[in-house]
This record gives structure tokens, C-alpha cells and sequence, in this order.
């Protein structure tokens, strides 16, 4: 029989019905799973349970938000030999599952872990600490992880809005110099992303056809520091419309990214914070682990 370690969440999402997850449960035992469910019980103990014991199970699972996805996969990146890993999105947002286009229902989520093929996906290192999908600075990032988790299980993806309007009222640039790919790029940016998604805070969208997720590079979006209002205000339709090469965006795909700022900006890994250091380091550690992964998406 194979085995399976079933990380949950139960904070995470807008309700608290186990209903779902044992009807996850129930699937993937009717698959041929004997499953070892473990509720955390805080922040690190979905990590640290996938570190300790993730290598002894044909596959692991967890149901949660994409900082639940984050910590599990930063679990397994410290195991020599690493399981399939299936995610069954229950969170406030969904970002990196609106990219993969996964179920967003608990059972039909299960049934595609089921029907997945393992595939490679990319992983971050950011300063020695991994990401799965994102990881951002400036405008948006501290709504990511500011948001208080009781507005999001009431209010979902609006909460994220709310505290992005605030986020724009005290709008500032950070002026930073970044070397990507052996590329130097240097200004003020208001809003700086690396990242392997099409879904940004809920907010901002990548073109699909421009994002892989595991071709072994990011992409790289920074929006330089506006001088009007009108000009923020186009930056943002071109944003919308996906325009890459309008004045202002800045659009790369890379393997390697260094920020070097005069301050310690604070970051956002996956919608969790991560305090900042004068200078980061961002690599893509190609085809780090195996995702579970339905035909479509």
C-alpha cells in the first residue's frame, strides 16, 4: 500500500468545515493510500513536520494557502530524496493555484492529485530561504502579509485589496540596484517582483504564454517610481494589458537575480514576510521538486 503524509491547515481559508478534507481523506484512501494526517498547529510546523518525516511517504500533500504550499516546500528541499508533492488550495487568495489552474474545491482538488502526472517545478532561494512562486518587494508585498488572517477567512481576496489601497495611499519608491543575469539595472522602483506565476497578490496578471514553470528561469517585473498620478495611472492599464515593453515596466526572464538597496526593504516569499539585507540573493533551483498536476494544467 502506498503512503501518504496529509499536511492541513485548519486556519486557512473563509471556513472551518472538516467536511472537505475528509472527503479528501476519503479519496485518497479509495486510491490506495494509507494516509498519515497532521493538522499544524502554527507557523514552521508544516516545515518542520515535512522535514522529519516527508522522506518516509510515497507522496505528501497539503491543503492550505499558498504560505502553507511555501513552508511545505521548503520542508521538502531539505530531504535528499524528495516525494511528489500535492497541493489542495483552501486559502484566502490562491495565487500560485490560479497559475497551475487547480480546483479550488477540496474533493475535486483531491481527485486531481490522484489523476496527476508528477511534474519538475522551480523553486527560489532567497537568501537561503526557499519560495515557490513569488518573491516581491514595494507596492502590494506588505498586503500579502499585513492583512490580518481573520480579515481574510471573512472577507478572501477583498481583505488583500483593502490593505493594497492603504498600501497605495503611502506609496514610495525603493531605489535599488539589481544585477540579473549578468545585466545591470538600476532606479527606483515601486513595486518589484521575482516570480513563477501568472497571479501576483490577486492582483497583477501575467501573460500565460510568457510564465514556465519549469524551464529553469524567473520572471523578473519592476515598475520604476511614476512622477504624476497620470502616470501612475498608465502604468497600471499597461500592466493590465500585459504591454512589458511600455516606459516604466520592466520584464526579463532570469536565472539569477542580486538586489543591492541602501536600506533593508522588507520582501514577501509566497504572501509571507521575510525581512530584507542590503543585499539579496535570488537563484532558480531548477526542477527542485515534483508537482502533482492535472493534464490542463
Amino acid at each position: 500500500m502506498k503512503t501518504m503524509l496529509f499536511i492541513v491547515n485548519p486556519r486557512a481559508g473563509k471556513t472551518r468545515s472538516r467536511a472537505p478534507l475528509f472527503d479528501a481523506v476519503s479519496i485518497f484512501s479509495r486510491a490506495g493510500y494509507l494516509v498519515h494526517v497532521h493538522l499544524t498547529e502554527g507557523t514552521g510546523d508544516a516545515a518542520a513536520t515535512v522535514a522529519s518525516l516527508g522522506g518516509q511517504f510515497d507522496a505528501v500533500v497539503c491543503a492550505g494557502g499558498d504560505g502553507t504550499l511555501n513552508e511545505t516546500l521548503s520542508g521538502l528541499m531539505t530531504l535528499p530524496k524528495r516525494p511528489p508533492v500535492g497541493y489542495l488550495p483552501c486559502g484566502s487568495t490562491n495565487d500560485f493555484a490560479a497559475s497551475l489552474r487547480l480546483p479550488l474545491q477540496i474533493p475535486a482538488a483531491a481527485e486531481a492529485v490522484i489523476a496527476g502526472t508528477p511534474r519538475p517545478l522551480d523553486v527560489g532561494l532567497h537568501n537561503g530561504r526557499h519560495f515557490a512562486y513569488v518573491a516581491s518587494f514595494g507596492a502590494f508585498t506588505r498586503a500579502s502579509y499585513a492583512a490580518a488572517q481573520s480579515a481574510k477567512n471573512a472577507l478572501g481576496h477583498f481583505a488583500y485589496v483593502l490593505e493594497g489601497l492603504n498600501s497605495l495611499n503611502s506609496l514610495r519608491p525603493y531605489p535599488c540596484r539589481l544585477v540579473a543575469d549578468g545585466e545591470i539595472i538600476q532606479g527606483e522602483y515601486i513595486f518589484g517582483a521575482i516570480c513563477n506565476t501568472t497571479s501576483l497578490a490577486g492582483m497583477i496578471r501575467l501573460n500565460p504564454n510568457r510564465v514556465e514553470m519549469n524551464d529553469g528561469r524567473f520572471e523578473l517585473l519592476l515598475l520604476e517610481n511614476p512622477k504624476t498620478p497620470l502616470d501612475l495611472q498608465n502604468l497600471v492599464v499597461a500592466l493590465t494589458s500585459m504591454e512589458y515593453d511600455y516606459p516604466g515596466v520592466i520584464f526579463r526572464h532570469v536565472r539569477q537575480v542580486t538586489v543591492e538597496s541602501d536600506e533593508a526593504m522588507p520582501w514577501s516569499l509566497d504572501g509571507e514576510y521575510a525581512p530584507g539585507a542590503p543585499c539579496v540573493e535570488i537563484r532558480n533551483l531548477p526542477g527542485a521538486v515534483e508537482l502533482l498536476l492535472p493534464d490542463n494544467a
